[in-house]
Order: structure tokens, then C-alpha cells, then sequence
């Protein structure tokens, strides 16, 4: 399955991430991406149901596979003062759907970093291949994730 990039920006491991949880991937493998300035929207990395949506972050699942995309490291702290929902929880979304507004100009002037982990959750480390590299635009294939077990 090809995952899409969500937002525009430059391509980066998330090894760079600066949050342990992501740059071991506790979570899983994937990438990040470092956004462009100003406002964007904030698209669906794969199709399936958007389990989980909050201002900072969300989760979009197709049967057992399931990717988080984060907007940042800490911006839970900003209340959603850096962006406007577009989509509902529990809907079914496609691959490329807006899902919010976002602006990790907000982010950066709070003094946080605007980077944006994506991530193929509870993957296989070697399930994630092909990751682009440089710039993305919003909706750009950014990996694929082979289908395979949990870890």
C-alpha cells in the first residue's frame, strides 16, 4: 500500500524527529516531514476510517493497517490554536481527502517543532520501503508499506 504525504515539506528520517517515541519508532517505522511555511491542508495519508482526531494529531485505519500522523512535537500544548478540523472522527476518508487545516507557522512561533511524523503504526521496521526523499508535495507518494504481520 502507497501511504500519500499529508501536508508539503521536505522529506526527513525519523531518526531527526526530535521526540524519542518517534525518532526510536516505539511506534513503528515511517517518515517525517519538515512543512513548508504557512498554512496547509492536511490531507489522508491512506484510505480507511479516521479512528482518531484531535487538533495535534490523527489516525487513519484500513483493516489492520493503521497510520498516525502527528503535526508536530508537543503541539497537544497549543490546543488547537494551529488548526481547523475538516473531517470527523469515526468518518471513512480516501487517500488524499482533507482532513485539516494546519499552520506550522503557529507551531514554530510557540517555540515547538513543526516536524511531522508519519507513521506506519505498530509495523514491521522493514515493512516501510521506498520512502521518498527531498521534497514532497501534499498527496506525493511518500513510502509504501508491504502488508505483513504486526510486530
Amino acid at each position: 500500500m502507497f501511504v500519500v504525504a499529508p501536508i508539503k515539506g521536505k522529506v526527513i528520517s525519523l531518526q531527526e524527529v526530535p521526540d524519542p517515541v518517534f525518532a526510536q519508532t516505539l511506534v513503528g517505522p515511517g517518515v517525517a516531514i519538515l512543512p513548508d511555511p504557512g498554512p496547509q491542508i492536511v490531507l489522508a495519508p491512506i484510505s480507511g476510517r479516521l479512528l482518531k482526531l484531535k487538533p495535534h494529531a490523527f489516525v487513519i485505519a484500513n483493516g489492520r493497517e493503521a497510520v498516525l500522523v502527528h503535526l508536530g512535537i508537543d503541539t497537544v500544548l497549543l490546543n488547537g490554536a494551529a488548526s481547523a478540523l475538516l473531517a470527523q472522527e469515526k468518518q471513512m476518508v480516501r487517500a488524499g481527502e482533507p482532513i485539516m487545516r494546519w499552520d506550522p507557522d503557529r507551531v514554530a512561533e510557540a517555540g515547538l517543532s513543526a516536524i511531522c511524523p508519519v507513521v506506519a503504526l505498530d509495523a514491521p521496521l522493514d515493512a516501510v520501503t521506498g520512502a521518498a526523499e527531498g521534497d514532497v508535495d501534499a498527496g506525493g507518494e511518500l513510502f509504501h508499506w508491504s502488508a505483513g504481520g504486526l510486530r
